[in-house]
């Protein structure tokens, strides 16, 4: 059983899509999208005011949007049981996070019923895990999986959550939070385009107050169904760095409110933009997301923003991507993130050990150098990523020797 979405009349048909012959029913829209593989046309449809309109629809476009709408490739046999996969290390915070699922919708079902969509989303969360070991499950993936089992059922949403979990928001399924945080680093540079007044304005606040929302696809913060599969319906059509522009838009449309909050009082600043104002006009801030991009596009914006990205972030393999890409694919790249992010700690621990021993910047800290490079060399030699690791060392052992 699916839950029914936006009525079909709570937009006027004529702004519905852009595309000619613009379709004005549920029917007219499920043939539009059942008849096509041209991802532009679907997207059109999902990003238009009004947005799928209906479950029904959905169950047709979100498929081809995520690309699991073909056969699944799955790391284990996807023959094989799911439940005689081995377990995976995050189990039981699944579990208790499922326990704490469908608050606010579905509406005036029975806790038999409850229960029931409980153990679907518990199933779909479990397999998706342990077909893909490497994922890490966060705290709100519940959230956006419970969108995609009401829309889908549990049939379809196992691939769907596959495909999301490994194209669309791989970077916060990764063993560190970094990645994440990485996107929110997006938030000021777009806001200083737009406004270096409101930037400015803000600028004693960090942008995690944007954390809870861009990691759930705002999954966590809309309480009202309709509200967030219609939200839902743009984001699966745009790439993944819109999210970002999202939440831009959201800060802009609330331009007088945080100025007339004190720049000095950034805790309440904070509190403020951690919460989405309600009511929260849907259209207006997709509309406000769209011109965002178009006007400020990622590649455009200051501080070097966009360089600060990993070229394997889903902001980047998503951006302006015109085929569809796969399973294998996205855990391509999830490895090579992975590696990425042990460089990184590396560099770290390797510049915390130069600190910490520091002694007069001449042989002593060579000597130091030379005998963490014995042991982090590898076999295969130096490459020129590590002689530019080693010369930043060097030149911290320089700068900050006595």
């Amino acid at each position: 059983m699916r839950l029914s979405s936006i009525p079909s009349s709570a937009t006027p048909p004529h702004h519905r899509s852009p595309i000619d012959a613009s379709p004005t029913t549920v029917e007219d829209y499920i043939r539009a999208c059942s008849a096509t593989t041209d991802l532009t046309t679907i997207s059109a449809l999902s990003s238009a005011t009004g947005g799928l309109l209906d479950d029904r629809v959905r169950c047709v476009a979100w498929p081809k949007l995520l690309g699991s709408d073909v056969l699944p490739t799955h790391s284990a046999d996807p023959m094989l049981d799911w439940r005689f996969l081995p377990k995976h290390k995050d189990e039981d915070q699944v579990r208790l996070d499922v326990n704490r699922s469908f608050i606010y919708y579905p509406k005036n079902e029975s806790a038999q019923q409850l229960d029931r969509r409980k153990g679907e989303l518990s199933d779909v969360i479990t397999e998706v895990l342990r077909r893909h070991p490497s994922l890490c499950y966060f705290q709100g993936f519940h959230d956006i999986v419970q969108v995609i089992l009401l829309v889908l059922g549990k049939d379809l949403a196992v691939n769907a959550v596959s495909h999301l979990s490994l194209l669309r928001i791989r970077d916060f399924m990764l063993p560190s939070l970094s990645p994440s945080l990485a996107h929110l680093g997006l938030l000021p540079a777009i806001l200083y385009s737009v406004d270096a007044k409101l930037c400015q304005h803000l600028s004693g606040t960090q942008p995690f107050f944007a954390l809870a929302a861009t990691l759930t696809l705002y999954a966590h913060e809309i309480e009202d169904y309709g509200a967030i599969a219609r939200l839902f319906d743009f984001l699966l059509a745009e790439e993944a760095v819109v999210s970002v522009y999202v939440f831009a838009a959201i800060i802009l449309s609330r331009r007088r409110e945080l100025l007339e909050i004190p720049a000095d009082e950034p805790e309440m600043l904070h509190f403020t933009l951690s919460k989405l104002p309600r009511p929260l006009d849907m259209e207006h801030m997709i509309a406000g997301a769209k011109a965002l991009v178009l006007e400020h596009p990622p590649e455009q914006l200051p501080f070097r923003a966009w360089n600060k990205i990993s070229a394997y972030s889903v902001l980047k393999t998503t951006r302006g991507l015109s085929k569809r890409q796969t399973l294998l694919q996205g855990e391509a790249f999830f490895a090579k993130q992975v590696t990425q992010l042990h460089r990184s700690e590396l560099r770290q621990k390797l510049r915390l050990a130069v600190w910490q021993y520091r002694k007069p910047a001449g042989a002593v800290g060579l000597a130091l150098l030379i005998g963490l490079v014995s042991i982090w060399i590898p076999k295969g030699g130096l490459e020129a990523a590590h002689f530019n690791i080693l010369r930043k060392i060097w030149a911290t052992i320089r700068l900050r020797g006595p």
